[in-house]
């Protein structure tokens, strides 16, 4: 079997040997009960083994009953996601830790990281399986919330982490330090700290630059700064990065990850990210450069 290619820089350490494919699903999607029934067909075919979540089983017939993910990704050598890119951020943190393979398929909204359209599912698999796949390696953050000596709730995260306000609306004042080093103290409604698969989203919203997948790096981007000479800043990804809130008492904060999962924070509570160990390995289309889709997406060049 031909070795998979890799781009953006990095390298696939051994062939693909795809015999168990998982399959996670967008919830409550009409689109996934139109796709799954031949797909599950496809692969029986193609004598690949099919594993599939609770939310995929709910759009086929009957009383069929789900995997839970976790044990998808323990068995799977290729997860399928169909979805959007929310689908693939919750996907992400199950995969990237048993470097599971990542084959993306649109079926959500603008979809940045879900780069093969619906109409590619098969083309895309054929590829996949006969070790033709264009894998990248998306540098993932981990994110740990410290309360003295505790790391409480500690998570993988493929897009951001965002230290924000909560519902009043008054701003927040935060401390940056990156490698034990004093950086700055903001005030801002947050700041964002993003992979450069998360400087398409809410960074690039809030002002941060569009950062391509092969650059080592993190990117910090405040939201809405009182001071509009603090700046988006981009430094190493093996930098190691805390934030602090200053708080009066009365001001409510919250660390969300991956605008999936939010905690809230104590005052005296610290953020700490660094990069992830584990890398998520995504299967992109062949013949589009990240450029290509970027375009396509952000709609360039469009009146």
């Amino acid at each position: 079997m031909a070795e998979a290619r890799v781009e953006f820089g990095y390298s696939m350490p051994t062939p693909p040997n795809y015999k168990t494919i998982g399959i996670f699903s967008r919830p409550r999607k009409t689109a996934v009960a139109e796709v799954v029934p031949e797909l599950l067909e496809w692969l029986k075919a193609h004598g690949a083994a099919a594993m599939y979540d609770g939310e995929t089983a709910c759009c086929l017939n009957g009383e069929v009953v789900g995997t839970p993910r976790q044990q998808i990704v323990e068995q799977a050598d290729l997860l399928l996601v169909l979805g959007g890119d929310g689908t693939i951020l919750a996907a992400a943190r199950e995969a990237a830790p048993h470097a599971v393979p990542i084959l993306p398929i649109n079926l959500g909204g603008l979809g940045f990281l879900t780069s093969f359209t619906r109409e590619e599912l098969y083309p895309a698999l054929e590829d996949a399986l006969a070790g033709r796949a264009a894998i990248s390696e998306r540098v993932m953050l981990r994110v740990e919330r410290v309360q003295g000596d505790k790391v409480l709730t500690p998570q993988r995260v493929l897009n951001d982490a965002v230290l924000h306000k909560g519902a009043q609306g008054r701003m927040i004042e935060m401390e940056l330090h990156i490698d034990g080093g004093f950086v700055c103290r903001y005030r801002a409604d947050g700041l964002i700290v993003a992979t450069p698969t998360g400087s398409t989203a809410y960074s690039m919203s809030a002002g941060g630059p569009i950062v391509h997948p092969a650059v080592a790096s993190i990117q910090i981007t405040p939201i809405c700064p009182h001071t509009l000479s603090d700046r988006p800043v981009v430094v190493n990804d093996s930098s190691r990065i805390e934030l602090r809130f200053v708080s009066d008492g009365t001001d409510s904060v919250f660390l969300t990850m991956d605008g999936q999962i939010g905690v809230p924070m104590q005052e005296g509570d610290r953020v700490r990210i660094t990069r992830a160990a584990e890398p998520l390995k995504l299967i992109h289309p062949p013949n589009k450069s990240y450029f290509e889709i970027l375009r396509n997406k952000l709609k360039w060049g469009e009146a």
